[in-house]
């Protein structure tokens, strides 16, 4: 098995926040795992995107060109890379914020209101938490209790207030696709 994913948006929208979280719960899970971001020099609002292999046998290459799955968090993001996604693979999109249908079809489409979600949670900044939990859900890839471990271990023991509600953003993004 290996799943090649592509995560995509604009700087401040947790998107190598997310392709580290899925990175650490597949290590977690001792799969092979590699994890490559890419952004521009722009603190916020530049292009932010990761690409994050696992597998459960030697990776051979850590780029992902062609990915089984994508996930997209804003319109320039969909424009650029729903030509790349593999035939017959899955994109999920912030729909709150993406004001396009996905032209494709011959993958799976899943539109998540990343943005809504999180806002009647109370805390808009928690949008990738809800898109992690959609893509979890959809994939069964990683053991929920995996994910919450890489984001307990990921925002240390500074931050652990933080929990609970990037704990109920991961539910509800898992709700909001089953």
């Amino acid at each position: 098995m290996e799943k090649r994913i592509l995560i995509a948006g604009f700087g401040g929208q947790g998107v190598l926040l997310m392709g580290q979280l899925l990175s650490k719960a597949g290590m977690h899970e001792n799969m092979q795992v590699c994890w490559m971001p890419s952004y521009g020099p722009e603190m916020r609002g530049g292009e932010a995107n990761c690409g994050v292999v696992l597998a459960d046998e030697p990776i051979g290459s850590p780029l992902v060109t062609e990915p089984d799955v994508a996930i997209l968090m804003n319109r320039p993001s969909l424009d650029k890379f729903e030509p790349s996604i593999a035939p017959g693979g899955t994109l999920l999109y912030n729909s709150s914020l993406i004001d396009a249908e996905p032209s494709r079809t011959d993958i799976k489409v899943y539109d998540v209101p990343c943005n809504d979600i999180a806002v009647k949670i109370g805390n808009a900044r928690v949008a990738n938490m809800v898109m992690l939990g959609a893509f979890n859900a959809l994939t069964e890839l990683l053991p929920a209790e995996s994910l919450l471990e890489a984001l307990r271990e990921t925002l240390g023991s500074g931050k652990e207030h933080l929990i609970p509600v990037n704990q109920q953003a991961l539910a509800a993004g898992a709700e909001s696709v089953v």
